[in-house]
């Protein structure tokens, strides 16, 4: 990794330092899942079928996960992975159930009734990668705040292995959450299956979980479509910035740094540092560290686009995370907290030595389905309240119109809205 010195750049090379690798956003992607979609949305099942096989390398009688096949997935799994997988659910489910939001009523003057009213989206669509790595703690991250939210229909899609049976582990976090329908259906066309239909997939109305560029163009391009369905967040490679001083453990944090790394040769990890000691040392250990581990060519491949960023002091490196917009943000330093008090724009931040981020993307409770690519700085990390709706509710009594009435009539007839105002007046005269 790099090492860059902050205060030698403009801001030119500034922008540079902090650039993404870019992503796979060119015309012929989009043309080719412009048309996968299409081709799902017209001839249903079929296409599902056919590009499963085109795709996966596998021909399926049936896109449904049945009974039997839940219960061989469950069988497959040593006992202390069930019981990972259910500490897991425990905590992600406690930290959730915890965001439940109330509904909210105000009298806001005298026969004037304001209320907020909250409503669960009534089929959600639950995605969960199964390629190189398949993710059962995505299946949690979505399954969790959906049931809690109250979402009547849960439909996830996962892709199939060459077995043709759905990854075990996933089918097994699935239902322990709850799922019970569950496809065998990946990539862009199980987004359109999702968000328009088959005879076998159930319609949704919104689309939650991450995937490659081609589910991401998906996504977008179903959420453009009024009769497609919304998405959860924009979403690019995984990434992480860490922030540490002369104090921190260089090997805790090259282990940091390469955690992210392995998900996506376009991953990025960038560690911002005030000591050129720690720098320097944490550069040996990536490099010992790279060998000892299994996914050592996309690890170097992403280690490649990463950086070491040497800054004067804390309060430098504050501002570099602050304008890069993490999705990931450990801090490693003597005094983690202060750190955090300046912290806006990151969509998951851990805290001191003893907070590796992969306890975020399995079990501390909170949702690793997060904002990257520097989307932190306007999105939040998943949680409840993108399960549901959130629902105004107004009423008035005889009473109330009287006094309020003509100020919404006066107010209408400042912006040229005479009907407006008309539907007020008409009542206000039989008053």
């Amino acid at each position: 990794m790099q090492i860059i010195d902050w205060q030698t750049l403009d801001e030119s090379a500034r922008d540079a330092a902090l650039r993404r690798p870019a992503q796979q956003h060119n015309d012929t992607l989009q043309t080719q899942v412009q048309a996968l979609v299409a081709a799902v949305r017209s001839e249903g099942d079929a296409a599902l079928f056919r590009l499963t096989a085109q795709f996966d390398g596998v021909t399926l009688q049936d896109l449904r996960v049945g009974e039997e096949e839940f219960a061989a997935a469950e069988s497959q799994l040593d006992p202390a992975d069930l019981q990972a997988i259910d500490i897991a659910i425990a905590n992600v489910r406690a930290f959730h159930a915890a965001q439940q939001l109330a509904p909210l009523t105000l009298e806001v003057q005298p026969g004037v009734r304001c209320e907020r009213l909250i409503r669960p989206l009534a089929a959600v669509g639950l995605y969960v990668p199964a390629g190189s790595a398949p993710l059962p703690s995505t299946a949690i991250m979505l399954a969790i705040p959906a049931a809690l939210a109250g979402c009547p229909r849960r439909v996830l899609c996962t892709p199939p292995q060459r077995d043709g049976r759905a990854n075990a582990a996933v089918l097994a976090a699935a239902r322990r959450c709850g799922i019970t329908e569950v496809f065998k259906v990946g990539g862009a066309q199980a987004i359109a299956a999702m968000a328009y239909g088959t005879s076998t997939v159930p319609k949704v109305a919104k689309i939650f979980g991450p995937g490659n560029a081609w589910v991401t163009a998906a996504k977008q391009l179903v959420a453009a479509d009024p009769d497609g369905a919304a998405l959860d967040m924009p979403a690019g490679p995984s990434e992480v910035m860490v922030i540490a001083d002369g104090a921190a453990n260089p090997e805790f944090v090259a282990s940091d740094l390469l955690a992210q790394c392995e998900h996506d040769t376009k991953a990025q990890a960038v560690l911002v540092t005030d000591s050129r000691e720690l720098a320097q040392r944490v550069q040996s250990a990536l490099s010992a560290q790279i060998a000892t581990l299994s996914r050592q060519t996309i690890l170097q491949q992403a280690v490649n686009s990463s950086r070491i960023i040497l800054v004067p002091d804390l309060t430098t490196a504050v501002a570099v995370a602050e304008r890069y917009a993490p999705e990931h943000l450990i801090v490693q330093t003597r005094a983690p907290r202060q750190i955090l008090e300046q912290i806006s724009t990151a969509g998951s931040v851990f805290l001191g030595p003893w907070s590796p981020e992969p306890m975020g993307d399995y079990c501390s409770g909170t949702n690793h389905v997060l904002p990257t690519y520097g989307y932190a700085r306007s999105y939040s990390g998943l949680s409840l309240h993108d399960f549901s709706r959130r629902m105004t509710v107004q009423e008035l009594t005889a009473d109330g119109l009287r006094q309020l009435g003509p100020v919404a009539a006066r107010l209408a007839r400042l912006e040229g809205l005479d009907a407006h105002a008309a539907a007020v007046d008409v009542r206000l005269r039989t008053l």
